[in-house]
């Protein structure tokens, strides 16, 4: 356990990977789940993609029968690594307001060990643009329509999602736009961030940590800054690596013992 932000987070659990069923990243189930051993690790939650109604030129997404599959072969590493360390599925929901009935009749399907809400799409004239994505196409129609426009109905969505739906965690909470230069949060923004975190407490919805950051600014997601505004909140961290490949697995969990810049860790 760490000290962090005057409470302890399990730095036992990775409860955020992805694996080659996704089509974005490498490594079958097991690969991750042996990685998780070789680290150290008493637990390990997947938490492969769904969306629904995404207008997008990839699938970044499992289908229904690559569901199927998933939940298949976790049960059967449960199973073979039981007494050694803890397997299980999760899902991460991407939100799409349109589409709630869908999101809601997929999650009744199945028993999840961990449900995480995360929002990448941007809906514009009838297409989708991946907000989380460094490919250059992606970074040039969000500035095209204007990062505060993006982070605006990111931030409203999330919020209205979360009322609508019944989650464990929201994922990477501030990692929209993460790959655009000279992006900075409106008097809105930070509004809207402390109505996201006000309502996770009402439902008991926790924070991720997500130690992905470290590789992209330098810090993990989200930020010092909006870790701090927990506090008034009281709200529950885990932690997760975001891991898309085997080695990725726990990745940076060691440096959360001197992060944030802020200190909080010390307070």
């Amino acid at each position: 356990m760490i000290p962090f932000a005057d409470k302890e987070i399990d730095c036992t659990s990775d409860g955020h990977v992805h694996t080659s069923l996704c089509h974005h990243a490498t490594g079958a189930m097991e690969e991750y789940v042996r990685s998780a051993l070789d680290r150290g690790l008493r637990e390990i939650i997947f938490l492969e993609h769904f969306e629904a109604g995404i207008n997008y030129q990839e699938a970044t997404w499992l289908t229904a029968a690559e569901f199927q599959l998933y939940h298949k072969e976790c049960q059967r590493l449960a199973r073979k690594y039981d007494g050694r360390i803890r397997v299980g599925a999760g899902v991460e929901v991407g939100l799409n307001l349109r589409f709630l009935s869908e999101i809601k009749d997929f999650l009744a399907r199945y028993e999840w060990a961990r449900v995480g809400l995360s929002c990448h799409f941007f809906e514009h004239q009838g297409l989708h643009i991946n907000m989380l994505s460094r490919k250059p196409e992606n970074i040039r129609r969000l500035a095209a329509v204007g990062h505060d426009k993006v982070l605006t109905r990111y931030f409203n969505d999330l919020f209205v999602g979360l009322g609508e739906l019944e989650v464990d965690v929201v994922c990477h909470l501030d990692a929209a736009l993460r790959y655009c230069h000279d992006v900075g949060y409106a008097t809105e923004h930070l509004y809207l961030i402390d109505e996201i975190l006000f309502r996770m407490a009402q439902k008991k919805v926790a924070l991720e940590i997500n130690t992905s950051g470290f590789a992209v600014r330098g810090e993990p997601f989200p930020d010092a800054a909006i870790v701090d505004k927990t506090r008034r909140y009281g709200l529950k961290f885990v932690l997760g690596s975001d891991a898309h490949r085997p080695g990725d697995v726990g990745r940076c969990f060691d440096r959360l013992k001197s992060w944030p810049r802020l200190g909080l860790a010390d307070r």
